[in-house]
């Protein structure tokens, strides 16, 4: 067969460069067959199909065929790797900080991916580019910032937006690193709660994993004052220089957000005290707790939408750290947690534009390219390619949500968490672990019959006499897990997830720890219940091979 024909098929495969009513018609068609039997797969289980144990040193085999196939095969083809998929959106799906997406969101995607756009200059991406800049700054309004001063950029992914704000603070506090190297002599502080990816990032960037400072957390898993104080203090003395603070305003796995009110506080007291000639940088990442900005000007006496007087109390008790978000000096948002939108959608939110100007190139690098236009941002962002689905999607919900659908949405997701954390505390043998944290996650254990579960929380994360008691409990819990997960498998249950580290013990044991990350607008009241229902029944299975003398 010539060539001639082969390529006659294969523009058929393609939207079509100018209007073409038959075709257009046969690529809708395509797209809701595609959707049609992504939709067979669902049954009344939280995933889709079956779920089925891959072999990967099969898929490693894998060759390209020999000839040309059809839209329709290579589609029946797609849709079978969702088999086994969570659908994050059931309400008995609670597992992680894996939110659903709104059918505008993904209108989002499909379109910045039907054109394909290139944010890295608006020559390539037009109004798209536009809508970056708009979602910058309804995002800036939404946190504090200004937005005629402040800047941001869509990225790969949370990892990226505190990457952002780590490489700016390097140039802050050591100039020209972008050109002559990294030094030795710098530093990163963290929580020892915070996202794992400051690890990659102090490595990424030739900082060393070595030069990441990691402080220890109080009991509601924010970073302990005191102990950053002295470590500053000792850097300082040591004449290293601070690139960045990262400040985490919602952790992953308890929801602690660190004070930024006296994190700044104390960044400018030292700057004063060490007459320092630049200000270490601080960077929050925000990417889950974001969101709850959206309560600030929210009249918590006049309650509008009729929350829950507990539901009420826990927004208030985020908002009075995440109304702060305005003073650090960058911020990282994620719009496919909270925001609801499909991966990825992260956004880089700097206070002053003039910080991302600091990582730009020069023209002589990119001769063939920003020649013109208004919008350059690919003179300065780590990519060279950027797509526009981010920014679509995310504007796609900020139009749809407004300020009271983000705000009805979240407030659901916090009432079913309370509710959540009610039922578990009106149970002797289960209790709540971050009761003083204020998000859509629940950390609990489980306990057998018969153990005073007021006492033993404190007695097995102070005290190295119950290191046995504890290791015992963790496996218990991780038993439990089991249980509650292989119940779920069967359409009996509700998926949650458990964390083997919930946070340390004085003495430095793990705390393992279930969990379950509410996010879906579908979950009810009924869903929550069904969560302890199911953990009490697994504790009244696995129960007597961990306490049999226990009493009843």
């Amino acid at each position: 067969m010539s060539y001639r024909k082969i390529l006659k098929e294969l523009r058929k495969t393609f939207p079509q460069p100018v209007s073409d009513k038959i075709h257009d018609s046969y690529f809708v068609h395509s797209i809701m067959s595609a959707l049609n039997q992504v939709d067979d797969l669902k049954t009344r289980l939280p995933f889709l199909g079956d779920i089925i144990t891959e072999d990967f040193d099969v898929a490693k085999k894998a060759k390209l065929p020999e000839h040309i196939s059809t839209v329709e095969e290579v589609t029946s083809e797609l849709v079978g790797y969702l088999r086994g998929m969570t659908i994050f959106g059931h309400p008995r799906t609670q597992q992680n900080v894996i939110g659903p997406t709104t059918i505008p969101s993904l209108i989002g995607v499909l379109l910045a991916s039907l054109h394909n756009p290139n944010l890295g200059w608006d020559e390539y991406s037009r109004m798209v580019a536009y809508a970056e800049v708009e979602v910058v700054g309804i995002s800036s309004q939404l946190v504090g910032y200004n937005p005629e001063k402040s800047g941001g950029v869509f990225t790969f992914g949370g990892t990226a937006t505190t990457l952002y704000g780590v490489k700016i603070g390097l140039e802050k506090a050591c100039p020209d690193t972008i050109k002559k190297g990294t030094p030795e002599n710098v530093v990163v502080f963290v929580s020892d709660t915070a996202h794992y990816c400051a690890t990659n990032i102090t490595g990424w960037l030739g900082i060393g994993t070595d030069n990441l400072i990691t402080i220890p957390t109080t009991v509601e898993n924010e970073i302990d004052l005191v102990l950053l104080e002295e470590n500053i203090r000792e850097t300082l003395k040591d004449g290293k220089k601070i690139a960045a603070i990262i400040a985490t305003m919602g952790t992953t796995d308890a929801f602690g957000l660190d004070d930024l009110l006296q994190i700044v506080a104390l960044r400018e007291s030292i700057v004063e005290e060490f007459e320092l000639d630049y200000k270490p940088h601080i960077h929050a990442d925000a990417v889950i707790g974001w969101a709850w900005s959206v309560f600030n000007d929210y009249d918590i006496e006049e309650n509008t939408l009729n929350f829950r007087p507990r539901t009420i109390r826990a927004i208030a008790g985020a908002c009075r750290r995440i109304q702060h978000l305005h003073l650090a000096d960058s911020i990282g948002i994620d719009f496919h947690k909270t925001g609801f939108t499909p991966y990825i959608s992260s956004l880089v939110l700097v206070k002053d534009q003039a910080d991302l100007d600091m990582l730009k190139r020069s023209p002589e690098q990119m001769p063939y390219l920003y020649h013109y236009g208004q919008y350059r941002p690919g003179m300065y962002t780590l990519e060279t390619s950027r797509a526009g689905t981010g920014p679509l999607s995310a504007l796609a919900n900020l139009r749809l949500f407004g300020q009271e659908g983000l705000r009805a949405i979240l407030g659901h997701i916090v009432e079913m968490t309370q509710l959540l954390r009610e039922h578990l505390g009106g149970h002797a043998s289960t209790t709540v672990l971050n009761s003083g944290n204020f998000g859509t996650v629940t950390l609990f254990r489980a306990y057998p019959l018969g153990i005073d579960t007021f006492d033993i929380k404190r007695q097995e994360f102070e005290d190295p006499a119950y290191r046995e008691s504890l290791l015992l409990h963790n496996e218990y819990n991780r038993e439990v897990f089991q249980y509650v997960n292989a119940e779920a498998m069967e359409g009996r249950g509700v998926f949650i997830s458990t964390t083997d580290c919930y946070r340390k013990t004085s003495y430095g044991e793990p705390i393992v720890a279930l969990k379950s990350y509410i996010l879906s607008p579908f979950v009810d009241e009924d869903d929550v219940k069904m969560v302890v229902d199911k953990v009490l029944e697994a504790g009244e299975k696995v129960g007597e091979n961990v306490n049999p003398d226990r009493t009843e």
